[in-house]
């Protein structure tokens, strides 16, 4: 049976990282290796930047570089931009997705919403409360 396959936006991802953070069972159930996580070098220069205004640049790296050892981590080369989102920044998660062939973007912005709107190509979002909702068993959320 295929695993979960999914695509975490920078701010679910930075959040998840804390372990006193509440999504951090996220983080957990990655390196557990319980869903696949799907990211381009796009979305890891966005990670990187990001975490490391945050927790510095030697954490960031160190974390990065231990996700990419992951078995179930995939580093998604897309061939097309699809720019479905008004947030152009944000598309990257979309053609993500769409390469990948992810189940779920996990995201908390509200620009994701056109999504349900779009027919082709099918993708999927959950806000981090809907993905915990449906997958907290299936992923062993403690």
């Amino acid at each position: 049976m295929r695993r979960l396959r999914l695509v975490l936006d920078t701010n679910i991802f930075l959040v998840c990282l804390a372990p006193n953070f509440k999504l951090h069972w996220i983080y957990k159930s990655s390196i557990a290796g319980k869903y696949e996580l799907c990211v381009t070098t796009e979305i890891l220069n966005e990670y990187q930047e990001i975490i490391s205004s945050r927790y510095g640049l030697n954490k960031t790296n160190s974390t990065l570089d231990f996700l990419l050892l992951l078995p179930n981590v995939y580093q998604i080369n897309p061939h097309f931009k699809w720019n479905l989102l008004k947030d152009v920044d944000d598309n990257k998660f979309i053609d993500c997705a769409v390469a990948g062939n992810a189940d779920f973007i996990i995201t908390n912005d509200k620009h994701f919403n056109i999504l349900k709107n779009v027919d082709f190509p099918p993708i999927s979002k959950l806000t981090s409360q809907e993905f915990e909702n449906q997958f907290k068993e299936l992923l062993g959320k403690n």
